[in-house]
């Protein structure tokens, strides 16, 4: 159990890493910022909060089987 909580902990923050836009660059990142409409941006915002969320909160799952 403890591998699951693990496993979907570090997918989601990977996934919400990605649709914040963590690992882009200054350049790449304005560049995202002007061609996408404000729909699309709150859209990624969500999915990347929720997806965030979900990572820490199996996380603490996880911490906490193994350590109790």
């Amino acid at each position: 159990m403890l591998k699951v909580f693990l496993i979907i902990g570090v997918l989601g923050i990977v996934v919400s890493g990605v649709f914040i836009g963590a690992w882009t660059n200054g350049q790449q990142q304005r560049a995202n910022f002007h061609s996408e409409t404000s729909d699309h941006r709150s859209v990624r915002t969500k999915v990347a909060t929720s997806s965030g969320l979900v990572g820490v909160v199996c996380l603490a799952i996880a911490a906490s089987i193994y350590f109790l």
